[in-house]
């Protein structure tokens, strides 16, 4: 753009109140500078754009044309820095999150609660999938950020991978298996059970999958689910054991509806991690969002 867009904003107001003074006042400038600034941008195009008389100013069919113009763009500038400063002042926006059933009940809750209550107006869209459809969300754009299971020490160089929290899985069962109770139980002894947990093509079943073939071990479910949610159901009716993160039968263990079997091996930690693309910048919203997860 060849002219100064100063003189052009300069314009707006001048054609817009029809008088230079009050051009002036919404400009916090003075007379003399609006003036000047008038006939800068009419040398600059070549053509008078306003006729002075002692009421003020009347457009010339030059101005009129251009005005059209400028105040579109003008208005649409100051439309954009108004949703700008919205944005700022997190008044509003989006924060478009992934999510898995295990980070949800396990971890997120509490934190999207406090995050709505500091941010009211920001809108939430939580997507709730499985870890590999969640990261691809994140690699291809859909998602801004999204808490999963990561496997330890994974090195995705796709991945900015942030180190929330962790949790550790139990093995429960209902008293049907009462034999098991109060005793070490080893995972070539459970595999003589029917076991019931997460499908093929999961974190949680490639890190129980994992687990036993560290001991030479090949898991054999009965019953495969898609959905960690439906694994304490099922152990609850007797139709199998089952492996859940520990927070997720709480209440079945405190009411003795469900007890722990004690495993001679150890079960790995897991890790809650926060997953975001390194060349994809933040909106102010997320970043807020991800403050309050690593504060």
């Amino acid at each position: 753009m060849a002219v100064n867009f100063e003189l052009y904003r300069t314009f707006y107001f001048v054609a817009k109140h029809k008088n230079i003074t009050a051009a002036a006042k919404s400009l916090y400038v003075t007379q003399p500078t609006v003036t000047h600034a008038i006939q800068l941008l009419e040398r600059e195009l070549g053509c008078t754009l306003f006729l002075r008389s002692q009421k003020g100013v009347t457009l010339t069919p030059e101005a009129k044309i251009l005005f059209d113009h400028v105040s579109a763009a003008y208005e649409h500038l100051m439309e954009a820095e108004e949703r700008l400063n919205a944005l700022k002042e997190l008044s509003t926006g989006t924060l478009s999150i992934g999510a898995s059933e295990t980070t949800l009940h396990n971890y997120l809750i509490p934190y999207l609660v406090r995050y709505r209550k500091t941010f009211p107006q920001i809108h939430l869209r939580i997507s709730n999938s499985n870890t590999p459809e969640t990261i691809n969300a994140i690699r291809s754009g859909t998602l801004d950020v999204a808490v999963l299971v990561m496997p330890k020490g994974d090195q995705n160089p796709e991945l900015d991978v942030t180190h929330l929290s962790g949790f550790t899985d139990i093995i429960v069962a209902n008293n049907d298996y009462k034999e098991l109770k109060g005793r070490l139980v080893s995972l070539k002894e459970l595999l003589s059970y029917p076991l019931v947990c997460m499908g093929n093509g999961t974190v949680t079943r490639d890190y129980l999958n994992q687990l036993f073939a560290d001991h030479h071990l090949e898991l054999r479910p009965d019953i495969e689910l898609a959905t960690s949610d439906l694994i304490v159901p099922m152990v609850l009716n007797g139709l199998g054991i089952g492996f859940v993160p520990e927070t997720f039968a709480d209440n079945y263990l405190t009411d003795n509806s469900l007890f722990q079997i004690n495993l001679k091996e150890t079960l790995p930690k897991r890790e809650i991690c926060l997953i975001s693309k390194p060349d994809a910048p933040l909106s102010i919203a997320t970043e807020n969002f991800k403050k309050m997860l690593c504060g």
